[in-house]
């Protein structure tokens, strides 16, 4: 199965905006954080299809998963 990872705002340094990853059935949410090497507690809007929820809703074949950090402003 493949799904697309995009990442947003500090989560695209060192890594590319947008990515195909192959993964396995059974895989989560939170598998895909951990294998970009984010830590969980460092995501602050998880989508699943343009849909936020928990981190441990199992991924399907064509899955679009976005990432974004806390974002500050002023």
């Amino acid at each position: 199965m493949e799904i697309e990872v995009r990442l947003f705002a500090t989560f695209r340094e060192g890594r590319e905006k947008k990515q195909k990853i192959k993964i396995n059935e059974n895989t989560i949410l939170l598998d895909i954080i951990e294998l970009l090497n984010i830590d969980e507690e460092e995501v602050a809007i998880m989508l699943l299809n343009g849909r936020d929820g928990a981190s441990d809703r199992l991924l399907k074949d064509g899955d679009i998963v976005s990432l974004f950090p806390p974002v500050g402003g002023g």
